[in-house]
């Protein structure tokens, strides 16, 4: 009878950053909130940027179906002008690195 040969076994490394920690909980499935309210505006400034982008699910740790919520109440606080649109005192657009002007060298 022939040896048989054994394969190692191949393991995937798991990367030691900051993101191989467990995920941060819902803040709204924490609470049991059922539903996300686009008149609380200091929870909702939470989940916006300093540049007025709203933040995503990875970021925030909220799941798929609060962070849908979040999106559309993000999205008609500033339709009621309750949330900006952008940031205030909007930063010129010369201040980008050496990529983001190259259309001016042509």
């Amino acid at each position: 009878m022939a040896k048989q040969r054994r394969r190692p076994v191949r393991r995937r490394d798991r990367k030691g950053g900051p993101t191989s920690t467990r995920r941060k909980p819902c803040p709204y499935c924490r609470d049991k909130i059922d539903r996300v309210d686009y008149k609380d505006l200091s929870t909702l400034r939470r989940f916006v940027s300093e540049r007025g982008k709203i933040r995503s699910r990875r970021i925030t740790g909220a799941c798929r179906r609060h962070q849908s919520q979040i999106a559309r109440a993000v999205k008609r606080a500033r339709e009621l002008a309750l949330l900006p649109y952008v940031a205030e005192g909007g930063s010129d657009h010369r201040e980008r690195g050496p990529r983001g002007d190259r259309d001016r060298d042509r």
